[in-house]
């Protein structure tokens, strides 16, 4: 038979704790570095702050493309919605302009009752709470600037701008 020492019969020994206390160790210093270095800006594409130097040629950016191009406010004529409500009968009157590039200035201005058209049924087809939202204005102004561009020509349109937007 054989000989069965001590040492066959003791069980390999089980790896303590210290690997995942170490691991864990290092994914908290690692995190901690990467939020440091983004928020401090040392590593500006990880959302930090940005360097003078990146916002002056931000600003550059924008300015050249509306230097490069000219545009004119076309003037829309001012609409006047009657809204039915629980206490009787409510007004919007709602004043715009259209923000167009000079060289489509004659096609936009020749399309002005058609444009007048499409923002009188738009805004007939608000209820008056959802005009009463908050948040109101800068969704009837994006959903009358797709309207416009697809009336107008994809392009043409730049810009919708509210003049008045008064509910009484």
């Amino acid at each position: 038979m054989t000989d069965v020492t001590a040492e066959d019969t003791e069980e390999p020994t089980k790896p303590g704790k210290m690997g995942l206390v170490m691991a864990v160790l290092l994914a908290v210093v690692g995190a901690g570095t990467g939020f440091f270095l983004a928020s401090s800006g040392k590593v500006p594409l990880l959302g930090g702050k940005k360097t003078e130097q990146a916002h002056v040629e931000a600003a550059g950016h924008v300015s050249k493309s509306y230097a490069d191009v000219k545009v004119v406010f076309v003037d829309l004529p001012p609409v006047l919605i009657s809204l039915e409500s629980k206490r009787g009968t409510r007004h919007l009157r709602f004043h715009a302009q259209v923000e167009v590039e000079t060289k489509y200035q004659t096609d936009v201005e020749a399309i002005i009752p058609r444009i007048v058209n499409v923002m009188n049924s738009y805004l007939r087809a608000l209820s008056l709470a959802e005009l009463q939202d908050p948040l109101a204005l800068p969704r009837l102004r994006a959903q009358l600037l797709r309207r416009l561009s697809i009336v107008s020509g994809e392009g043409r349109v730049r810009d919708l701008l509210v003049m008045e937007f008064i509910l009484n």
